[in-house]
Protein backbone atom coordinates (compact mmCIF):
# COMPACT_ATOMS: atom_id res chain seq x y z
CA UNK A 1 0.00 0.00 0.00
CA UNK A 2 1.42 3.44 -1.09
CA UNK A 3 2.37 5.38 1.82
CA UNK A 4 1.25 9.45 2.10
CA UNK A 5 5.06 10.32 1.15
CA UNK A 6 5.33 8.07 -1.90
CA UNK A 7 4.17 9.62 -5.43
CA UNK A 8 2.63 7.35 -8.37
CA UNK A 9 5.60 5.95 -10.43
CA UNK A 10 7.14 8.70 -12.72
CA UNK A 11 6.03 6.47 -15.84
CA UNK A 12 2.58 6.68 -15.14
CA UNK A 13 0.99 8.01 -17.94
CA UNK A 14 -0.72 11.42 -17.79
CA UNK A 15 -3.26 11.72 -20.02
CA UNK A 16 -6.09 9.58 -20.52
CA UNK A 17 -9.19 9.30 -18.23
CA UNK A 18 -10.10 6.86 -15.46
CA UNK A 19 -13.64 6.75 -15.61
CA UNK A 20 -15.55 6.42 -12.36
CA UNK A 21 -17.24 3.29 -11.18
CA UNK A 22 -20.97 3.08 -11.99
CA UNK A 23 -21.38 2.51 -8.11
CA UNK A 24 -19.64 5.55 -7.19
CA UNK A 25 -21.53 7.89 -9.88
CA UNK A 26 -25.31 6.76 -8.49
CA UNK A 27 -23.66 7.26 -4.97
CA UNK A 28 -22.45 10.99 -5.72
CA UNK A 29 -26.32 11.34 -7.61
CA UNK A 30 -28.06 10.62 -4.34
CA UNK A 31 -26.03 12.61 -2.25
CA UNK A 32 -25.83 15.53 -4.01
CA UNK A 33 -29.09 15.70 -4.64
CA UNK A 34 -30.19 15.31 -1.10
CA UNK A 35 -27.68 17.74 0.16
CA UNK A 36 -29.11 20.20 -2.45
CA UNK A 37 -32.81 20.10 -1.31
CA UNK A 38 -31.89 19.27 2.59
CA UNK A 39 -29.36 22.44 2.38
CA UNK A 40 -31.50 24.97 0.60
CA UNK A 41 -32.01 26.79 3.09
CA UNK A 42 -28.98 27.20 4.02
CA UNK A 43 -27.80 28.47 0.83
CA UNK A 44 -30.17 30.82 0.21
CA UNK A 45 -29.37 32.46 3.37
CA UNK A 46 -25.45 32.27 2.70
CA UNK A 47 -26.32 33.74 -1.00
CA UNK A 48 -28.27 36.80 0.82
CA UNK A 49 -25.14 36.92 3.16
CA UNK A 50 -22.94 37.55 0.05
CA UNK A 51 -24.85 39.74 -1.41
CA UNK A 52 -25.41 42.10 1.34
CA UNK A 53 -21.92 42.34 2.89
CA UNK A 54 -20.00 41.89 -0.82
CA UNK A 55 -22.52 42.84 -3.53
CA UNK A 56 -22.55 40.98 -6.47
CA UNK A 57 -21.96 38.20 -8.24
CA UNK A 58 -23.01 36.09 -5.34
CA UNK A 59 -20.98 33.21 -7.09
CA UNK A 60 -17.55 32.95 -8.44
CA UNK A 61 -17.57 31.01 -11.37
CA UNK A 62 -14.24 29.65 -12.52
CA UNK A 63 -13.10 26.78 -14.94
CA UNK A 64 -10.62 24.52 -13.46
CA UNK A 65 -9.45 21.09 -15.25
CA UNK A 66 -11.29 17.76 -14.63
CA UNK A 67 -11.47 14.24 -15.47
CA UNK A 68 -9.41 13.54 -18.34
CA UNK A 69 -8.10 17.48 -18.61
CA UNK A 70 -11.58 18.22 -19.63
CA UNK A 71 -12.10 22.19 -18.56
CA UNK A 72 -15.44 22.64 -16.78
CA UNK A 73 -17.04 25.51 -14.85
CA UNK A 74 -16.59 24.97 -11.14
CA UNK A 75 -19.03 26.92 -8.80
CA UNK A 76 -18.63 28.42 -4.99
CA UNK A 77 -20.01 31.30 -3.08
CA UNK A 78 -17.82 34.11 -3.83
CA UNK A 79 -15.26 34.50 -1.42
CA UNK A 80 -12.92 37.68 -2.61
CA UNK A 81 -13.48 40.96 -3.70
CA UNK A 82 -14.96 41.54 -7.14
CA UNK A 83 -12.38 42.12 -9.65
CA UNK A 84 -8.99 41.36 -7.33
CA UNK A 85 -5.96 40.56 -8.70
CA UNK A 86 -3.25 38.34 -7.90
CA UNK A 87 -1.68 35.12 -7.44
CA UNK A 88 -3.97 31.94 -8.65
CA UNK A 89 -3.13 30.84 -4.87
CA UNK A 90 -4.54 31.86 -1.58
CA UNK A 91 -3.14 32.25 1.55
CA UNK A 92 -5.12 32.31 4.75
CA UNK A 93 -4.06 35.53 5.64
CA UNK A 94 -4.61 36.84 1.21
CA UNK A 95 -5.97 40.82 1.88
CA UNK A 96 -8.42 39.87 -1.37
CA UNK A 97 -10.44 37.78 0.62
CA UNK A 98 -13.30 39.64 2.41
CA UNK A 99 -14.71 39.32 5.81
CA UNK A 100 -17.57 36.53 5.22
CA UNK A 101 -15.35 35.20 2.62
CA UNK A 102 -13.20 34.40 5.45
CA UNK A 103 -15.37 32.91 7.45
CA UNK A 104 -17.27 30.79 4.70
CA UNK A 105 -13.74 29.56 3.86
CA UNK A 106 -12.48 28.41 7.48
CA UNK A 107 -16.54 26.45 7.61
CA UNK A 108 -15.67 25.01 4.13
CA UNK A 109 -18.98 26.72 3.04
CA UNK A 110 -18.01 28.71 0.28
CA UNK A 111 -17.87 24.98 -1.46
CA UNK A 112 -21.41 23.99 -1.25
CA UNK A 113 -22.26 25.03 -4.68
CA UNK A 114 -20.20 22.65 -5.94
CA UNK A 115 -22.74 19.65 -4.85
CA UNK A 116 -24.27 21.00 -8.85
CA UNK A 117 -20.92 20.29 -9.81
CA UNK A 118 -21.11 16.79 -8.67
CA UNK A 119 -24.65 16.35 -9.81
CA UNK A 120 -23.71 17.40 -13.23
CA UNK A 121 -21.11 15.03 -13.46
CA UNK A 122 -18.06 17.55 -13.21
CA UNK A 123 -16.88 16.10 -9.96
CA UNK A 124 -17.45 13.77 -7.99
CA UNK A 125 -17.76 13.43 -4.12
CA UNK A 126 -14.03 12.83 -3.26
CA UNK A 127 -11.31 12.87 -4.92
CA UNK A 128 -8.40 15.05 -5.95
CA UNK A 129 -8.77 19.35 -5.79
CA UNK A 130 -9.98 21.05 -8.97
CA UNK A 131 -6.72 22.87 -10.80
CA UNK A 132 -7.02 26.25 -12.55
CA UNK A 133 -6.21 24.94 -15.77
CA UNK A 134 -2.85 27.53 -15.96
CA UNK A 135 -1.88 25.84 -12.79
CA UNK A 136 -2.60 22.50 -13.99
CA UNK A 137 -0.78 22.66 -16.98
CA UNK A 138 2.23 24.07 -14.86
CA UNK A 139 2.24 20.86 -12.42
CA UNK A 140 5.92 19.03 -12.66
CA UNK A 141 5.29 16.03 -15.41
CA UNK A 142 5.16 13.54 -12.78
CA UNK A 143 2.63 14.37 -10.96
CA UNK A 144 0.22 15.10 -13.98
CA UNK A 145 -1.43 11.85 -13.42
CA UNK A 146 -3.72 13.14 -11.65
CA UNK A 147 -5.72 14.96 -14.06
CA UNK A 148 -6.70 11.52 -15.40
CA UNK A 149 -9.31 11.61 -12.70
CA UNK A 150 -12.41 13.11 -11.48
CA UNK A 151 -11.98 16.19 -9.08
CA UNK A 152 -13.59 15.78 -5.67
CA UNK A 153 -15.73 18.16 -3.84
CA UNK A 154 -13.87 16.79 -0.94
CA UNK A 155 -10.62 14.00 -0.25
CA UNK A 156 -7.54 14.11 1.73
CA UNK A 157 -6.05 17.06 0.13
CA UNK A 158 -9.41 19.55 1.13
CA UNK A 159 -8.95 18.37 4.93
CA UNK A 160 -5.36 20.08 4.93
CA UNK A 161 -6.99 23.30 3.15
CA UNK A 162 -6.42 25.65 5.90
CA UNK A 163 -3.00 24.62 7.13
CA UNK A 164 -2.16 24.56 2.98
CA UNK A 165 -3.21 28.05 2.90
CA UNK A 166 -1.62 29.32 5.64
CA UNK A 167 1.59 27.68 4.40
CA UNK A 168 1.11 30.03 1.41
CA UNK A 169 1.41 33.34 3.65
CA UNK A 170 4.25 36.14 3.09
CA UNK A 171 5.95 33.48 0.31
CA UNK A 172 7.23 35.71 -2.33
CA UNK A 173 5.93 33.76 -5.22
CA UNK A 174 3.22 31.51 -3.29
CA UNK A 175 2.74 30.00 -6.62
CA UNK A 176 6.10 28.99 -7.37
CA UNK A 177 6.29 27.07 -3.41
CA UNK A 178 2.77 25.41 -4.35
CA UNK A 179 3.78 23.87 -7.41
CA UNK A 180 7.00 23.41 -6.16
CA UNK A 181 6.33 21.82 -2.35
CA UNK A 182 2.45 21.52 -1.86
CA UNK A 183 1.42 19.65 -4.78
CA UNK A 184 4.26 17.06 -4.49
CA UNK A 185 2.44 16.30 -1.00
CA UNK A 186 -1.27 16.66 -1.98
CA UNK A 187 -0.88 14.17 -5.36
CA UNK A 188 0.78 11.59 -2.50
CA UNK A 189 -2.20 12.13 -0.48
CA UNK A 190 -4.52 11.55 -3.44
CA UNK A 191 -3.05 8.53 -4.93
CA UNK A 192 -3.20 6.85 -1.12
CA UNK A 193 -7.18 7.73 -1.69
CA UNK A 194 -7.08 6.32 -5.34
CA UNK A 195 -5.36 3.34 -4.85
CA UNK A 196 -8.62 2.69 -2.42
CA UNK A 197 -11.32 4.66 -3.70
CA UNK A 198 -14.76 2.26 -2.76
CA UNK A 199 -18.06 3.48 -2.17
CA UNK A 200 -17.25 3.03 1.69
CA UNK A 201 -14.15 5.03 1.76
CA UNK A 202 -16.35 7.81 -0.22
CA UNK A 203 -18.79 7.54 3.22
CA UNK A 204 -15.72 7.78 5.68
CA UNK A 205 -14.44 11.03 4.04
CA UNK A 206 -17.79 12.63 3.79
CA UNK A 207 -18.34 11.24 7.54
CA UNK A 208 -14.75 13.00 8.09
CA UNK A 209 -15.34 16.62 6.16
CA UNK A 210 -19.25 16.44 8.55
CA UNK A 211 -16.22 16.66 11.25
CA UNK A 212 -13.84 18.82 9.96
CA UNK A 213 -16.73 21.28 9.46
CA UNK A 214 -17.89 21.01 12.61
CA UNK A 215 -15.26 20.96 14.73
CA UNK A 216 -13.48 24.67 12.80
CA UNK A 217 -14.88 26.76 15.13
CA UNK A 218 -13.99 24.78 18.20
CA UNK A 219 -10.29 24.31 17.36
CA UNK A 220 -10.27 28.03 15.90
CA UNK A 221 -11.58 29.04 19.83
CA UNK A 222 -8.71 26.74 21.19
CA UNK A 223 -6.05 28.30 18.86
CA UNK A 224 -7.36 32.03 20.27
CA UNK A 225 -6.96 30.63 24.02
CA UNK A 226 -3.51 29.12 23.74
CA UNK A 227 -2.43 32.03 22.00
CA UNK A 228 -3.44 34.61 24.38
CA UNK A 229 -1.76 32.64 26.97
Amino acid sequence: MRTVDETPPATLPATGTVRLPASRRVLDVVVALTLLVVLAPLLALLALLVAVTSGRPVLFRQPRTGEGWREFTLYKFRSMRSGSAGPQVAGGADPRITATGRLLRRLGLDELPQLWNVLRGDMTLVGPRPEVPDLARRYPPEHQWVFRHRPGLTGPCQLRSRAYADRLDGRPDPEAYYLRVLVPRRTALDAEFLNRATAWNVVRYLARTALYVLRTPWDEARERRGGGS
